[in-house]
This record gives structure tokens, sequence and C-alpha cells, in this order.
């Protein structure tokens, strides 16, 4: 069974940064390209960005573009999102996925239980 545990969200300035992780059961990681999405309150979910399995490719939302990176470490099995010059519109609950790359985003088919970010200003 898929299994993504987040952590490293919580409370900062705006400017600040924070790194995200996403523990992964192995057998998901390994194999699955994944990625982070969020959703701000009272709107939908959306994707912000996504790497490969081996990391060969990224894809980013333009509202994080040169903010934001994604990594990930096959032999620690975990996803990482780093988050830098944080502004008070990314508060949000961030979501790890996993799941198939299409075109310029991901199609999760498995989530995390979501870790809070809150950028204030």
């Amino acid at each position: 069974q898929v299994q993504l545990v987040e952590s490293g969200g919580g409370l900062v300035q705006a400017g600040s940064s924070l790194r995200l992780s996403c523990a992964a059961s192995r057998r998901t990681f390994s194999r699955s390209a994944m990625g982070w999405f969020r959703q701000a309150p009272g709107k939908e979910r959306e994707f912000v960005v996504a790497i490969t399995w081996n990391g060969g490719r990224t894809a980013y939302a333009d509202s994080v573009k040169g903010r934001f990176t994604i990594s990930r470490d096959n032999a620690k099995i975990t996803l990482y999102l780093q988050m830098n010059s944080l502004k008070p519109e990314d508060t949000a609950v961030y979501y790890c996925a996993a799941g198939p790359f299409v075109g310029e985003s991901l199609r999760p088919d498995a989530w995390g239980q979501g870790t809070q970010v809150t950028v204030s200003s």
C-alpha cells in the first residue's frame, strides 16, 4: 500500500525559507514520478511541482518558478521541496503526491496527508 508522509511545514515570515520533506514507501518511490500540490483556504488544490523517478525532468507552476526547488533522494526514499522567498500567497496545505508525469504536471494516484505552510506578511 502506498504511504506518503509529509513534514517540515510551519509558520514563517515573508521572505523566509522552508524545506518540506515527504517520506515514501520504497516500492512507490523508486518507480514513480512525484510532486507537490497545495490547497489554500477556499481554493481548489493546485499543482506546484513534479519530478520524474530519476530526477531527470521537472515541471514547475509559474507562480513558484525561481523560488521553489524539488529534489529527491532515492537512497533515502525521500522527496524534498525547498521553498525560498516565501510570500503570503504561498500559504496553503502542501500535499506530496505520486503518480505518472503527464504533460507539464502530475496525475496523482496517491496522496500524503498534507502539511500546513503559513507565511505572514
